[in-house]
C-alpha cells in the first residue's frame, strides 16, 4: 500500500505538518509506504484551461504538479492537509490540486482520498468540504474518521495539544488503511465497477 500526502502549509514544521505526521506514524506502523510533497511553500500558478494536457498527458507548466503526478498515479491513498485562510484552503494548494487532478489522464477510481483542515478557530468545515470535492468528482472514496478531519492550533506545535484532533488523525489513518486494503481485495476478486461512456451534457442544452 502507498499513500501520498500533501502539505499545503507554507511552514514545513507547522501544525499542518504535525497533523500529517500523526497519520504517518500509523501508516508506517502498518507497513504503508508514505510519500510527502510540501506544496504550500512553492510558487504554483493556477490552471488557465488551455487543455494542452489533453494532448500531452501533463500540465503545460512544468513544475511540482508534473513532478508529483507519478506519485499520485502509484498511490492507493491521497491525503491533502491545509491551513485555513478566510474559510478556505491555502490558495497555493488549490492551484496545485486544480492542475494535478485536471492534467493527469490516469484513472483515479477507488483511490482513497482524505482532506484535512487546520485552523485557529473557524472555517474548517467549509475547507473540509472544498477539499473533498476533488475526490468526489474523480470516483475516489472519501475516508471518514471519528469526526470531520480537522484539528486546531495557531502557533507551531499548538495542534499537538488538541487531543481530539490528533485522535481524529490517527483514526483517519486507520480507516484509510482498512479502505485501501478492502478495495485492493475487492479489485482482485471483482474488478472495478463497470463504467459507462461519459455523457457530457451542459445546462444550456
Amino acid at each position: 500500500m502507498k499513500v501520498m500526502m500533501i502539505n499545503g502549509s507554507p511552514h514545513s514544521k507547522g501544525n499542518t505538518a504535525l497533523a500529517l505526521d500523526e497519520m504517518r506514524k500509523i501508516f508506517e506502523a502498518e507497513g504503508v509506504e508514505v510519500s510527502t510533497v510540501h506544496v504550500g511553500n512553492k510558487l504554483v500558478r493556477g490552471c488557465i484551461a488551455c487543455r494542452k494536457c489533453f494532448e500531452t498527458g501533463k500540465c503545460v507548466f512544468d513544475d511540482i504538479v508534473n513532478e508529483s503526478a507519478p506519485l499520485f498515479e502509484a498511490a492507493d491513498g491521497f491525503v491533502v492537509a491545509t491551513p485555513v485562510y478566510y474559510a478556505s484552503a491555502n490558495g497555493t494548494v488549490i492551484s496545485f490540486l486544480d492542475r494535478l487532478f485536471f492534467s493527469t489522464p490516469f484513472d483515479k477510481t477507488m483511490k482513497v482520498g482524505a482532506g484535512i483542515a487546520i485552523a485557529r478557530r473557524a472555517g474548517t468545515t467549509a475547507t473540509y468540504d472544498e477539499l473533498n470535492k476533488y475526490f468526489g468528482i474523480n470516483g475516489m472514496p472519501i475516508a471518514p474518521s471519528q469526526y470531520w478531519s480537522i484539528a486546531f492550533g495557531l502557533e507551531a506545535g499548538d495542534v499537538t495539544q488538541d487531543a481530539e484532533g490528533m485522535q481524529t488523525m490517527r483514526t483517519l489513518a486507520r480507516n484509510m488503511i482498512f479502505m485501501m486494503r478492502s478495495i485492493a481485495l475487492g479489485k482482485e476478486k471483482f474488478g472495478l465497477p463497470e463504467r459507462e461512456e461519459w455523457i457530457p451534457t451542459h445546462f444550456i442544452r
